[in-house]
């Protein structure tokens, strides 16, 4: 979506102020031995007090409100009564919503409580590379920049990305053109970036492995032997900056 005047910006504000509302309650009411089932039913009663809806429920027909993975779970963990969470775990909740016909999508991975410092350092490198690739997000550079900015950072702190889960284009549904925003540099990937258009950004910075592949569960992404972090953030780009809605 490109955001054309103050209704588009203000609509899009909206659903990421809910969004992030929601992801951040989640968050703070992630502690040891709570299900993610319990989790995901209180981002349910959430959005149905903010009168949004999920957007995963009902664009795709997901089993939850929100993706919520642990450890070698990376991203579309399934909400589960029997899934409880355990200190030092290290858990992504992902929130997408809509609300009078905008969309915004929000996502962070943390360590529970005490971790191993390996899971703490790939969440602190996940928000540097979000940060990294943010300034390289303006109208008229290349797309391919903002992944190249990734890619480097997680290479100086001897990690890796994960290359088959990309950000997207976003705003009048949950996934739009640009259909792709790689987290590593590609040629193939050298889309001029506009003014006004909207997109979900979300470095995935990888211990070892580049790929992650499906669960039998049909929607769980998983890995072999890595540990991944999210940092997630929809934003508008403009002349004058970038606006990150789901702060």
């Amino acid at each position: 979506m490109v955001a054309k005047n103050k209704e588009d910006v203000n609509g899009l504000k909206v659903i990421g102020e809910i969004c992030g509302a929601i992801r951040d309650e989640l968050v703070h009411c992630t502690k040891p031995g709570i299900t993610t089932k319990e989790l995901d039913e209180i981002a349910g009663e959430l959005f149905e007090k903010a009168g949004a809806q999920s957007a995963p429920k009902g664009e795709y027909n997901f089993p939850g409100y929100t993706c919520i993975s642990i450890n070698k779970e990376v991203a579309h963990g399934v909400p589960k009564r029997k899934r409880t969470i355990q200190e030092g775990d290290l858990v992504n909740i992902d929130v997408s919503g809509s609300k009078n016909g905008y969309f915004a999508d929000t996502g962070i991975s943390f360590v529970v409580g005490e971790g191993e410092a390996t899971l703490q350092k790939i969440c602190d490198v996940a928000k540097e590379a979000f940060d990294a690739g943010l300034k390289k997000a303006k109208p008229g550079s290349n797309k391919s920049a903002i992944g190249k900015a990734v890619h480097h950072v997680a290479k100086q702190n001897g990690l890796t990305v994960i290359k088959n889960l990309t950000g997207h284009g976003i705003g009048r549904s949950i996934h739009e053109e640009p259909t792709h925003i790689f987290n590593y540099f590609t040629r193939w990937d050298d889309e001029i970036l506009k003014d006004g258009m909207v997109i979900a950004f979300e470095p995935m910075i990888s211990t070892l492995e580049e790929e992650v592949f499906q669960s039998e569960d049909g929607w769980t992404c998983l890995t072999d032997k890595s540990f991944v972090a999210q940092y997630e953030h929809t934003v508008i780009l403009t002349k004058e900056g970038p606006i990150i809605i789901t702060l």
